[in-house]
């Protein structure tokens, strides 16, 4: 991406979630507008009120569907269930880490929960091993792929209401540079040459979540397709002249392409290339995920809701479970979070065409059970700890 790029692209769509340690990203709105969500205490929204009186609490992150707590699009999202129930629903967007926050709400002077949206494949395991959720199997589970099921949670203590991919994207001048090798690429390749490694924008896995999945995928790849020790491409990374990880997200994607020349590959997702068409950019970024012998190997990143243990409303907070991967909901997914729909009754828009096809990558979140992989995440001396003494931190 060169610094003639337009800036719609430049910052695409993406709405992430806070990290481990709750940084603050910027989000941005389906209409191409950049809205930056500041963190309170906590953000919420309460839209219409209900004839009964009842509230439902919902904990989300801060950039939920274009951000400031999903005040923008609330009454077009869920006005239809709160009339259909007779119920108010509230969202409530904790600062710092959710799972946190749902241990102990009072702590962080919360209301508490009845339904949680957007624990992922690493939060997801963390929270249920802390009781914090019921499990419970909506209908609606027969339109979701098994399979995106069992990688989030097995026990459907949380069930996934969209999924999507991480990627490395790289800018059309270094794929011209490259020889279009780059498309292909293997982690190792990233990393081995230093006119690459010195390229590659990362996220700090200590602080982000985009950084801490990216930890995983490179993990998993190494251990499971390599068969060798992860610690090798940290080691290489970090002896060459490199940007330094950035703290979150939104910086590492600031700092891609710009200046011209530098930062031409950065950690982000697998369907920047759909956005950027949205935007009337097509082509103006690409993605790859990390091939070996021909076949590309990805990790899929997996949001899910699920029931709070001790709702006061438990049988509403399944209802709009329910409702959350129901069709309605789900259409809205696509050009709004850039994720794929669970829902697999839901067609993609068009632009989808331009990204990775997920069913082309095999993932790697099934080398290691969801639980496995927060205990190596965290543990003493796991794979966060052996990170940070690579980074020399």
């Amino acid at each position: 991406m060169t610094e003639s790029t337009p800036a719609a692209v430049r910052t695409p769509g993406r709405l992430r979630r806070p990290g481990r340690l709750g940084r603050a990203l910027v989000a941005i709105a389906l209409a191409l507008v950049v809205v930056i969500a500041g963190f309170a205490a906590y953000q919420y929204h309460s839209s219409s009120s209900s004839s009964s009186g009842t509230t439902l609490v919902v904990y989300t992150y801060s950039s939920f569907f274009s951000g400031n707590c999903g005040q923008a699009n609330l009454t077009a999202l869920l006005g239809e269930f709160e009339q259909a129930h007779g119920v108010h629903v509230e969202l409530v967007c904790p600062a710092g880490n959710i799972v946190s926050a749902l241990e102990s709400p009072a702590n962080y002077g919360l209301p508490a929960a009845d339904l949680v949206v957007g624990l992922d494949e690493i939060t997801a395991p963390e929270a249920e091993s802390l009781g914090l959720l019921v499990p419970y199997s909506p209908p609606e589970l027969a339109s979701i792929p098994p399979w995106v099921v069992s990688e989030l949670d097995p026990n459907h203590g949380v069930v996934p209401y969209e999924y999507g991919l991480l990627a490395v994207d790289y800018t059309s001048e270094f794929l011209t540079a490259t020889l279009g090798s780059v498309a292909q690429a293997t982690f190792p390749e990233m990393v081995a040459n230093s006119s690459w490694a010195a390229q590659l924008v990362t996220e700090n896995p200590l602080y982000d979540i985009t950084g801490e999945e990216f930890l995983v995928w490179q993990v998993e790849y190494y251990e499971t397709v390599l068969h060798q020790s992860w610690e090798g491409f940290w080691k290489e990374f970090f002896q060459d002249p490199h940007p330094n990880p950035a703290p979150d997200w939104s910086t590492a994607f600031s700092e891609f392409g710009s200046p011209a020349g530098q930062n031409q590959l950065v950690v982000s997702y697998a369907t920047d290339p759909a956005y950027a068409a949205a935007a009337g950019e097509a082509g103006a970024l690409n993605s790859t995920v990390s091939w070996w012998n021909g076949t590309a190997y990805g990790w899929r990143t997996i949001y899910g809701v699920g029931v709070v243990h001790g709702s006061r409303h438990a049988t509403l907070a399944e209802e709009l479970e329910q409702y959350l991967l129901g069709g309605t909901f789900q259409s809205y997914i696509p050009e709004n979070e850039w994720e794929y729909p669970a829902n697999q009754t839901v067609l993609l828009p068009s632009v989808f065409s331009a990204a990775i096809d997920p069913e082309s990558v095999v993932a790697l979140n099934n080398a290691t059970t969801p639980s496995e992989v927060v205990t190596n995440l965290t543990q003493g001396g796991g794979w966060l700890d052996t990170w940070q003494s690579l980074a020399g931190g």
